[in-house]
């Protein structure tokens, strides 16, 4: 199948993909509270109405396309997005009406799979519009409306707002602390694979050990590894019990630190590796001759011609570190894992998605931050 092709189905895709959820599945969930399960609920002719206008962006996107049909399956894309977060809040709070407080209207699956159809179906219809800046127009575009209905008040009645605003403090607080320790993550990797991917590029001995070393890591299970850290930490700790002054400890940041920092290492080291090697033999013989010194040939030939893969590593490694602190929550390391694992602990699913949504927009984010400074370099 063409591009050409593809790009015309995806958007049909879409559309089919929210007609059926907005009409077949429920919208929205009523439950007596936080805990107990809810009774489904649709939104009827609305939903429909809504699935034909995405119907309409994706048949206009699928046609020949010119610029001002690509703007009207942008707008009416985009509408039906706007009806939709319209749709759930207004009708969160019809449902709600006379009922006790602790009673919770629950998005449903519908909600979910349609608004994940409908932002898709923006997304395209943003690129035929804007070729290059097409994905950022289009995240602007849905959550700066999501962020505008959220701050007049038109989402209040949902139980994911009401969950929210009786935590606020904390779940804000555990967002800046997973940012800490993603970041801190990510710094502890680069600084242990720049020397890591050096010995990687000599064939012998060590580069044979380093591979077994990082491919040894990646096959132990994550919660394995970060309990076998936090009992190793804690004998090193019983040993010299001097490190305990300098901010070492069993529990907490240090573990949920140096156990992300391991996974993200082989990435790194395989990606600086591959940079660095990707100079032609003929432009390192070059620059031999001219005297240039191992180092001088490292970072003036090997580094710049090698930025595109080590960029590309670096990026994986990024949004890598932004998924792993989540296990933080694990060893007492707080952020956003923190929130995630007490909602399980407590069966609440608004108190799970507080903490996993942030982690999903925060690795969308810095995934589509670095894919535009990349291309922007390239260019």
């Amino acid at each position: 199948m063409s591009s050409l092709t593809t790009s015309r189905a995806l958007p049909l895709a879409a559309a089919g993909l929210a007609v059926a959820a907005l009409v077949a599945l429920p919208v929205l969930t009523l439950a007596p509270n936080r805990l107990v399960p809810g009774a489904p609920v649709g939104i009827g002719l609305p939903g429909l109405g809504l699935g034909l206008l995405a119907l309409v962006a994706a048949l206009i996107l699928a046609a020949p396309a010119s610029a001002r049909t690509s703007r009207l399956a942008l707008a009416a894309a985009l509408a039906a997005w706007c009806g939709l977060v319209l749709a759930t809040g207004q009708g969160a709070a019809g449902l709600l009406a006379g009922k006790p407080a602790a009673a919770r209207a629950v998005l449903g699956s519908g909600a979910w799979l349609g608004g994940l159809a409908l932002a898709g179906l923006t997304a395209a219809a943003a690129r035929a519009v804007f070729p290059r800046w097409g994905g950022l127009v289009a995240a602007s575009l849905l959550l700066g409306f999501l962020a505008l209905a959220a701050g007049g008040g038109l989402l209040d009645s949902l139980s994911l707002t009401v969950e929210y605003r009786a935590r606020a403090g904390a779940v804000n607080a555990a967002f800046l602390q997973h940012l800490g320790l993603a970041g801190a993550a990510l710094g502890l990797a680069l600084a242990v694979s720049v020397p890591l991917a050096l010995l990687r590029l000599r064939d012998g001995p060590a580069s044979r050990f380093v591979d077994g070393l990082l491919n040894g890591v990646q096959v132990v299970p994550a919660l394995a590894f970060f309990a076998a850290l936090v009992a190793g930490l804690s004998g090193l700790l019983a040993l010299v019990p001097a490190l305990r002054g300098l901010g070492l400890s069993a529990i907490g940041p240090v573990p949920a630190v140096i156990g992300t920092a391991a996974y993200l290492c082989l990435p790194l080291v395989r990606g600086l590796a591959a940079g660095l090697a990707a100079a032609d033999p003929a432009v390192l013989q070059a620059a031999r001759a001219m005297g240039l010194t191992p180092g001088a040939t490292l970072l003036r030939v090997r580094l710049p011609l090698g930025a595109p893969v080590i960029a590309g590593a670096l990026r994986v490694a990024a949004v890598q570190s932004v998924g792993l602190a989540t296990l933080g929550g694990l060893v007492g390391a707080g952020g956003l894992g923190a929130v995630v694992f007490e909602g399980m602990a407590q069966f609440a699913q608004d108190l799970i998605l507080l903490g996993a949504l942030p982690v999903i927009g925060l690795a969308l984010a810095v995934d589509a931050g670095l894919a535009l400074l990349t291309n922007r370099e390239a260019a």
